[in-house]
């Protein structure tokens, strides 16, 4: 049995209430099995593969906050370290009922090799809770982020780990986060991205995950014979990824048919209005069913259905595995050209061997949506700085970041083997960088 395999059977036993996270192990793992067998004796004796899959520490806390009522409610709040062997912990906080530790250790492993991906300086952290916002008052909002940095603040600074938004942790929950770390602190440091403007935030933060999947998208398209203008483009998701992915692939010439919610999708064959889409969801906080409010020729449906429409490019923006096997083969019928993700692992693996496998060109999550995280990694560096750049600096800086993140994982899959297989390249191209550091730095 190979090395990577007996680690993933390792895995399988110690991790078996953990399925997220072993969807992750297994993806990775199994796609590095050619760079693992050229150096599998070295990797064996340093238990390179086990300390990787290992965090470095699972951190678990209680958050007690009192709502609106004067009702004390209580939450589980998570911080996974990972990986630090080129840089501080860097990685979202994400606040959604859903979250669990299997979840953020998922979360966790994958930003390990997509902060590797942007070539910054930058480990792998996840963290979060299963608080909701929504429905939450701002002031109940800012009890919890109180209650939950008072803890984390033990764990975290700007040279250890930089947390950042994530699903549920936008700029609102950020400053609150942030005031009350520099309360317990008394610092004013780069502790936290996603920032606002006027305490320390980098321009084109927002549009970052969104813009930087396009830029990936476009190079990939163009490298394999195909221009991005007057493709049709479907998007899940109607979040900040998402709504950002609609304005650059619209500003790039492309029409965008598609967007979804937890409720339902609309298909809107004129293109969907972004000014619209972020009237209801960032100023209104309503649902995509009053989008036919704004374009009466748009259709809404209940449920899920944004695979069944036909498309060039699929760009799935909302959550994990939203894109499954069936819908796959719908999107293989209907010509898909290209799939890009723009959330954390949305496509389940089943979907992404079939894609592969019927010639569509597949650009995983951790090169895909490294945007956020190369434009958070901008922030910490103009923090440090005491500077800001312009939005055209930063633009310019994350479109060349993600240029050559795809040039590395076309590289990387082309060397061992799997040319055009831009999942193997991405593992390989951002393992590559991890486990020199962890070889440079000795068993710790």
């Amino acid at each position: 049995m190979s090395y990577a395999k007996e680690v993933i059977a390792k895995a399988d036993q110690k991790f078996a209430e953990q399925p997220e996270f072993l969807q992750a192990v297994k993806e990775v793992l199994s796609s590095l099995e050619p760079i693992i067998e050229k150096n599998e004796d070295r990797y064996r004796r340093d238990a390179i593969l086990e300390r990787l899959i290992e965090p470095d520490r699972q951190i678990m806390f209680r958050v007690s906050w009192i709502d609106d009522s004067g009702k004390v409610r209580v939450n589980t709040g998570y911080r996974v370290q990972f990986n630090n062997a080129i840089g501080p912990y860097k990685g979202g906080l994400r606040l959604h009922p859903s979250v669990n530790l299997s979840i953020i250790k998922f979360l966790g492993f994958e930003q390990i090799f997509k902060n590797s991906l942007t070539g910054l300086p930058i480990g792998g952290a996840k963290g979060g809770s299963d608080f909701d916002p929504k429905g939450k008052s701002d002031r109940e909002i800012m009890r919890f982020c109180q209650s939950f940095m008072t803890e984390l603040s033990k764990y975290i600074d700007a040279d250890t780990d930089v947390p950042a938004g994530d699903i549920g942790t936008g700029a609102r929950e950020i400053g609150y986060l942030f005031g009350q770390y520099k309360k317990i602190k008394g610092l004013y440091e780069g502790v936290l991205t996603g920032k606002g403007l006027s305490y320390g935030g980098s321009l084109a933060r927002t549009e970052a995950t969104g813009y930087g999947l396009l830029y990936l998208t476009t190079e990939m398209l163009k490298c394999n014979g195909h221009d991005i203008k007057g493709k049709r483009v479907c998007v899940s998701g109607s979040g900040n990824v998402a709504t950002y992915a609609v304005e650059k692939a619209q500003q790039l010439g492309a029409k965008v048919l598609t967007v979804s919610d937890s409720t339902g999708w609309v298909y809107d064959p004129d293109g969907i209005d972004v000014k619209a889409l972020k009237d209801i969801k960032e100023i209104r906080r309503g649902r995509l069913s009053l989008y036919k409010d704004y374009r009466p020729n748009a259709e809404y449906h209940e449920g899920k259905g944004v695979w069944s429409v036909k498309c060039d490019v699929a760009l799935p923006c909302a959550t994990q595995n939203e894109l499954t096997l069936e819908d796959a083969k719908t999107l293989v019928k209907n010509g898909v050209i290209a799939v890009s993700e723009g959330a954390n692992m949305p496509t389940t693996l089943d979907a992404t061997n079939y894609l592969i496998e019927n010639g569509v060109l597949f650009a995983p999550g951790k090169a895909a949506n490294a945007g956020g995280v190369a434009t958070s990694a901008l922030e910490m560096s103009q923090n440090s700085e005491r500077t800001s750049w312009t939005f055209e600096q930063v633009d310019e800086k994350l479109r060349s970041i993600m240029i050559n993140i795809f040039h590395n994982m076309e590289s990387a899959a082309a060397r061992y083997g799997k040319p055009g297989n831009y999942v193997v390249g991405a593992n390989i191209a951002g393992f590559e960088k991890v486990v020199d550091a962890m070889l440079a730095e000795g068993v710790s």
